[in-house]
């Protein structure tokens, strides 16, 4: 039996897996995903938080919601790839081969790269939607600023 490993189950990781799982002979092949994280965060979905279009609760859901029967889930780290050996070691020392990888890694912010982001503003009048802290703390901030926006015209209005 031939072997897929997908390294990631987020976003992307997620999407190959179901769809070769439809595509894919179960006799011919196993499918394997590999992430250390049981939580699922919607990134793209992030956006919509400061807006108030969502809230965490539609961003952040259990990965295995998402991932469909037969494929196997491996919650663990990957640590080294091996191409030539057409293998992976996973952090704590188990070997998985493969036949086809998939690596789904996904992005990381890095806001302490560039000068000055990260200073005492940083999540005062500084904000992302990178993160799901960002983006609910940007939302606060929408709400707050609308909310003085709203008592400001209450006040010219009654002048």
């Amino acid at each position: 039996m031939k072997q897929l490993l997908v390294i990631g189950a987020g976003t992307a990781g997620t999407m190959v897996v179901n769809r070769l799982r439809r595509l894919l002979d179960t006799d011919e092949w196993k499918i394997v995903i590999v992430d250390p994280v049981e939580t699922h965060y919607y990134q793209p979905g992030f956006l919509f938080i400061p807006f108030g279009m969502y809230s965490k609760n539609d961003v952040v859901k259990p990965k295995r919601d998402f991932i469909p029967p037969g494929v196997e889930v491996i919650k663990a780290a990957a640590d080294v790839i091996e191409p030539d050996q057409n293998r992976v070691k996973l952090v704590d020392g188990r070997i998985l081969n493969y036949d086809f990888l998939v690596i789904a890694t996904g992005t990381q912010t890095r806001p302490e790269e560039t000068p000055g982001l990260q200073g005492p503003e940083w999540y005062q009048s500084i904000y992302d939607f990178y993160t799901i802290e960002g983006a609910i703390r940007s939302g606060e901030a929408s709400a707050h600023l609308a909310g003085w926006q709203t008592g400001a015209q209450r006040g010219r209005e009654s002048h």
